[in-house]
């Protein structure tokens, strides 16, 4: 079976060390994020997707640091984990040296891509984290809004600029600042960005829910531009969990669990009656989960209407979802048994690259076992007919 070139709508960036110092208006440069080599020694994982860093400076283990006010963040080898056998994507601290240059340079991305089939790629960032609360969690918010910006310059000409349309732009938002994110979202649409983050549940990051009207400026302004709202698993700052003491493998597992949360809170929201053209993505949560949720929330809505606080959703909540919302898979085959129930014109696909959970290499082998059997215009709907539709590319 020959199957068509990807277009993966979730793959990941590791922003090049000059992003902010080559972006970023010169009065804002010393106050940017910027890269530091350190020696470190033990890393320790904490809760469901936290971790302690311990420094030293006499250690001959060296690590590649953004430091961005009191953050410092540091690679780690299970978020570059491309080029490394399964056994070594670890918590490991790295350098760029010791990176695939796929992971930040742009013209190696596009080589990577071809090496594992797939036509075009959407990045989500690293540094800002996965919504851009990296800048949120700032203090000094007029910096942040710098940053921001620069990053989706940066996104823009820089990283997707020379790509050919390859390289799909995704754009990050001031979080605390209703006004302003819908202002970057515009700003960002009239040069072609289709696609922006937002957090899965930003009530976890002391933001305002959904419900609350707060963020109808912002919704307002995705729907009226065509801009899709990419929300990634972690997006929230919060991986589901289990036990307090659970080993990541748990949160791993349960990795689609907020995305399912956060479904049900946009369809049960009434945001997706009053915004019709507003488009929703939920990026690596992968689709087996999404019949069952169909099912509930029709139910819900049907049967206990006296009390549920249903009466704004004039239909049953899966005709929103199958009008408005979008999920991808990595490798996810009980997913793709579903089609008929995930709806087909709501299914993308996506590699993960460099990330740890990636297809890459074998992408195009992998891809190809799962579709097996499929009509060849179901295969092309599902690997890049519908994200040309959603995100309005320039490819057939």
């Amino acid at each position: 079976m020959d199957i068509p070139k990807l277009i993966s709508v979730d793959d990941h960036v590791v922003e090049p060390a000059h992003v902010w110092d080559r972006w970023l208006p010169a009065k804002y440069r010393d106050r940017g994020p910027k890269v530091v080599r350190r020696g470190i020694g033990n890393i320790d994982y904490v809760g469901t997707a936290s971790y302690v860093e311990h420094f030293d400076d006499e250690s001959p283990t060296k690590v590649d640091c953004w430091i961005y006010e009191d953050l410092v963040y540091t690679h780690k080898r299970m978020v570059a984990a491309v080029g490394y056998p399964k056994e070594e994507m670890t918590l490991t601290p790295i350098t760029y040296d010791d990176m695939r240059p796929g992971c930040y340079d742009p013209k190696e991305r596009l080589k990577d891509m071809d090496v594992s089939w797939v036509e075009a790629s959407m990045c989500f960032p690293t540094l800002p984290r996965f919504c851009g609360q990296t800048f949120y969690e700032g203090k000094d918010k007029e910096v942040g809004l710098a940053c921001v910006k620069a990053y989706n310059d940066w996104m823009v000409e820089e990283w997707c600029g020379d790509s050919g349309g390859r390289l799909i732009p995704l754009g990050i938002i001031p979080l605390w600042d209703v006004q302003l994110a819908a202002a970057e979202v515009r700003r960002n649409a009239a040069r072609g960005v289709r696609a922006v983050c937002f957090s899965e549940l930003p009530y976890h990051l002391n933001l305002p829910t959904i419900h609350t009207g707060y963020w109808d400026p912002f919704f307002e302004a995705c729907a009226e531009t065509d801009t899709v709202v990419a929300m990634h698993i972690g997006s929230s700052s919060r991986m589901p969990g289990a036990s307090p003491d659970a080993p990541p493998s748990v949160s791993a597992t349960l990795g689609f669990a907020n995305a399912m949360a956060s479904m049900v809170d946009f369809l049960m929201s009434g945001l997706l009656v009053r915004y019709p053209n507003l488009k929703l993505l939920y990026a690596e949560s992968q689709i087996g989960w999404i019949p069952y949720i169909v099912q509930r929330i029709d139910q819900v809505w049907e049967d206990n209407q006296a009390w549920a606080g249903t009466k704004h959703i004039p239909e049953p909540p899966s005709t929103y979802y199958y009008r408005q919302i979008f999920g991808c898979f990595i490798n996810d085959a009980h997913g793709l048994q579903s089609l008929e129930e995930v709806g087909l014109d709501n299914i993308l696909c996506e590699t993960d690259y460099p990330h740890s959970d990636s297809t890459w290499p074998d992408t195009k082998q992998i891809v190809t076992g799962l579709v097996s059997g499929l009509p060849d215009e179901v295969v092309h709907q599902i690997l890049r007919g519908n994200a040309i539709k959603l995100l309005g590319l320039d490819f057939s």
